[in-house]
């Protein structure tokens, strides 16, 4: 009984130990080939937004082997900062309007990949827009009137300054939406 006892008392200890080292590690993530932060921060279940400030990154730019943190070095402090990926809500941050023309991704020729990585073909109900990356960086939460709530998550050619691209699942769509001036919320 006693050396069952030692055997128990030996495996729990085991255990304990290698549950601490797999939650230390699932507290790191290392880029691999084709990642872009978007695409991690969805993945992750934190903000981009998030994943730069606790990397202290200037840019979008990753590289495969790189390995990021995926929390703030006190787990209170992430708590209050993650934001989740399609809110609908959020304080305004800038406030401005916007040419918006919109695209589909059932086009001739068109991957259906957006520029963050998204798969608009398997994925039609997203609200994703294109930008300009100077005038919105990529992974922006934002509000388009008459559009709702959404992430700037694509680039176009024809898109540039106070421009963007709505993603609408259908032809049928983009071609009633057309192009107009609307109103967009940055928002934080």
């Amino acid at each position: 009984m006693k050396k069952l006892l030692i055997v128990l008392s030996f495996a729990l200890v085991l255990f304990l130990g290698m549950s601490l080292e797999s939650s230390a590690a699932s507290s790191t993530y290392t880029v691999k080939s084709g990642d872009t932060l978007y695409k991690i921060a969805k993945t992750q279940k934190v903000s981009v937004a998030n994943l730069k400030s606790w990397n202290n990154l200037k840019s979008d730019t990753i590289h495969p082997k790189q390995k990021l943190k995926l929390v703030k070095s006190t787990a209170k402090t992430a708590s209050k900062t993650k934001t989740p990926s399609r809110s609908t809500s959020g304080s305004v941050v800038k406030e401005f309007t916007v040419s918006a023309s919109a695209y589909t991704a059932s086009c001739k020729g068109c991957s259906g990949i957006t520029r963050t990585g998204l798969n608009l073909k398997k994925n039609p109900g997203l609200k994703v827009i294109a930008v300009d990356p100077k005038v919105i960086k990529l992974g922006t939460k934002v509000y388009v009137e008459g559009y709702g709530y959404a992430v700037a998550g694509d680039t176009g050619s024809a898109i540039k300054g106070n421009k963007i691209d709505v993603f609408m699942p259908s032809k049928s769509n983009a071609l009633k939406w057309g192009r107009k001036n609307v109103k967009i919320k940055i928002l934080k």
